[in-house]
């Protein structure tokens, strides 16, 4: 499948006033045309950090991308001016961010939210605008499009401002689309619904999707491929029936054991990682993870483990899969 981007070790720091924190280490990636792909990890693990380094709206200072390359159909996006960026925005990578309330202007109805980008981007007339933003609202599935049109963002749900966040997201059919949370503090069938509102609308125009989420259940049901980030890096990466059947990384294994299952048993408890993320101002030397692993060796803690991979698709970062762990162990 031909890449439409490309994110090769990525590095991204905030300077603080305890030092820098290194929030992203090394992250390498790719999206395919048409593809769906999930960043998985807990708060804090650099998901949302890569996402807006490729959409470049991290604002510096306090953060510098200290190294790597974001390619966009084959274009360095960090090479790019913010006027340069302005005209991508939107037009070839929207974004869905993760709280609708905050990121639709509260003051701008909800129609001209949507125009706007319409006229800047496809230099469409106001009335075309106007008729093609109508036509988005309709295919979120917002009801009444034509008076929904003329209402503010504080007159919506939090179900149908979100719907209305991926049509500003859609309306000039981007070639990438990136969803930070989209169902966050949304109730289970609105989260569905959302969900379903993104396949349907990325089967009609052929977009490819990164969704950044710490929902599995979401993930098992929207995407092609999965990344499990941790502490800033990529710790493993496969198809979503290889991340889900046969998962190799500890931490991978411990969030699908903390997610309730269909078929577990009412007196089956969930089994939580136990510790807190390491501290990214001084980042472990070895594996990142190994303060919180039941399987950790010596070795973890001082020498970072490599890229393990098992198929075309699937690898994993971690000692405990090298062919010479347990002589490792025992040393």
């Amino acid at each position: 499948m031909e890449p439409i981007l490309q994110v090769k070790d990525l590095n991204v720091s905030f300077d603080v006033r305890g030092g820098e924190v290194k929030a992203v280490r090394g992250v390498t990636f790719e999206v395919g045309k048409g593809e769906t792909v999930a960043i998985v990890g807990e708060s804090g693990s650099g998901k949302s950090v890569t996402a807006q380094s490729i959409m470049r709206l991290i604002p510096s200072p306090p953060s510098r991308i200290k190294q790597g390359e974001i390619l966009f159909k084959g274009e360095n996006l960090l090479q790019k001016t913010n006027k340069q960026m302005e005209a991508i925005r939107g037009k070839d990578i929207g974004m869905i961010f993760q709280d609708p309330m905050t990121s639709l202007n509260p003051t701008i109805k909800i129609g001209r939210q949507i125009t706007e980008g319409l006229e800047k981007h496809q230099k469409m007339s106001s009335s075309e605008a106007r008729k093609q933003a109508v036509e988005m609202l309709k295919l979120v599935g917002i009801k009444n499009a034509e008076e929904r049109f003329h209402q503010y963002p504080h007159e919506f749900s939090g179900g149908m401002r979100q719907r209305a966040m991926i049509a500003i997201a859609l309306a000039c059919n981007p070639s990438l689309l990136i969803a930070d949370e989209p169902t966050t503090a949304l109730d289970v069938t609105i989260q569905a619904q959302i969900m379903d509102v993104m396949k349907e609308m990325q089967q009609r125009l052929g977009t490819s999707i990164i969704l950044i989420t710490h929902d599995l259940g979401v993930v098992a049901g929207m995407c092609d491929r999965v990344i499990v980030m941790y502490a800033g890096e990529v710790v493993e990466t496969g198809t979503k029936w290889e991340i889900f059947k046969n998962p190799k990384h500890p931490y991978t294994q411990g969030l699908l054991r903390s997610m309730p299952r269909l078929d577990q048993r009412k007196d089956e408890p969930l089994i939580p990682i136990i510790g807190t993320p390491p501290d990214l101002i001084k980042p472990p030397v070895g594996c990142p993870f190994c303060a919180r692993c039941d399987e950790a060796m010596r070795i973890c803690e001082k020498v970072d483990p490599g890229a393990a991979a098992f198929s075309d698709t699937h690898m994993a970062r971690c000692w405990n899969l090298h062919p010479m762990a347990r002589e490792a162990q025992s040393s």
